[in-house]
């Protein structure tokens, strides 16, 4: 009689404890989110990877909500993202976004700091010559060399080998070189950190999809039930469910994120574009449903040739 009633329960006491328990942290996630923005966009850099959303969408999504985001810097920035301000409103992005520099280089950074030039930082954080390329193409030396190419070329004159001339400072002068133009300065951005603190890529195009009359998130959440409409964007993640026949597709552009349905026949029928393009152009229908919008796709079109040497990436599920 026990084990019977235990049977019961267990029809329906996991998915509404389940339930409750996931409830709670919808919660608790949403007043954070509301309340302390700084400290949730933090929280969810230093956990990553995780959920749906890349660095870069979360960092884009803070600073439309008025969070202050600053660049990873050698004299500021521990080896994980912190908060900074007398009110620990604005984020120091951390070291550890820093692609091909590891979390020992990091720390040792962190503890060393301040530092007086680039030499200085190379022998008393101990970083070998691939540490400081890092940091170089990441922005991260700019208060000690400046732009990308001035820090490329403090770089390449760091002595880093151990020997009896280690300690021994060069008397030459900064070489005076071109700062990056923004394009380069954005693509170098997304290699380094994934994500650009500076203009969105997509805002260098607009002009370009003007022309195609391409409308742009904030102006498709606009649109009435049923108008078509036209969208681009980089594809930030996939989605078919198990249980679904259908694909969904989260784009991102310099105003927010689109969201597209593909249903199977033109899944199918235009696979390349589907599971290939990096940016993409979607022809469609919006559907709305009191504030969700989605745009039901009807035609996929391939844009990647526009990003040149951009790197981006989706997280795809499948």
């Amino acid at each position: 009689q026990i084990f019977r009633q235990i049977l019961g329960f267990g029809e329906y006491g996991f998915p509404e404890s389940h339930a409750a328990s996931f409830a709670l942290l919808v919660y608790v996630s949403a007043w954070l989110k509301c309340r302390e923005p700084a400290a949730f966009t933090a929280a969810l850099l230093n956990s990553q990877p995780m959920g749906f959303y890349a660095p870069s969408q979360l960092v884009q999504d803070a600073r439309r909500h008025g969070v202050e985001v600053m660049p990873p810097d050698v004299q500021r920035s521990d080896w994980e993202t912190t908060l900074e301000g007398a009110d620990l409103s604005v984020v120091r992005l951390g070291l550890h976004l820093l692609a091909h520099l590891g979390e020992a280089a990091g720390r040792r950074i962190a503890a060393a700091r301040p530092f007086r030039d680039v030499d200085d930082l190379s022998r008393r954080a101990g970083l070998d010559r691939d540490e400081l390329a890092a940091l170089s193409v990441g922005g991260a030396l700019k208060p000690l060399a400046g732009h990308r190419r001035a820090s490329a070329w403090a770089v390449a004159g760091v002595a880093v080998q151990a020997d009896l001339l280690q300690a021994a400072s060069a008397c030459e002068a900064r070489a005076s070189l071109p700062a990056p133009a923004e394009g380069e300065d954005i693509v170098a951005d997304y290699a380094a950190l994934g994500l650009s603190l500076g203009r969105h890529p997509l805002l260098l195009l607009r002009a370009t999809f003007d022309q195609r009359r391409y409308l742009c998130a904030s102006a498709l959440r606009l649109l009435e039930h049923n108008r078509p409409a036209r969208c681009v964007g980089i594809v930030t993640c996939r989605q078919r469910p198990g249980s679904a026949q259908v694909v969904f597709l989260t784009l991102e552009d310099e105003t927010g994120l689109i969201n597209v349905i593909v249903h199977p026949r033109l899944a199918e029928r235009q696979r390349r574009e589907l599971l290939g393009a990096r940016l993409l152009g979607v022809l469609g229908v919006v559907q709305r449903e009191g504030e969700v919008i989605h745009l039901i796709a009807k035609r996929l079109l391939d844009h990647t040739p526009l990003l040149g040497n951009l790197a981006t990436r989706s997280r795809d599920f499948h």
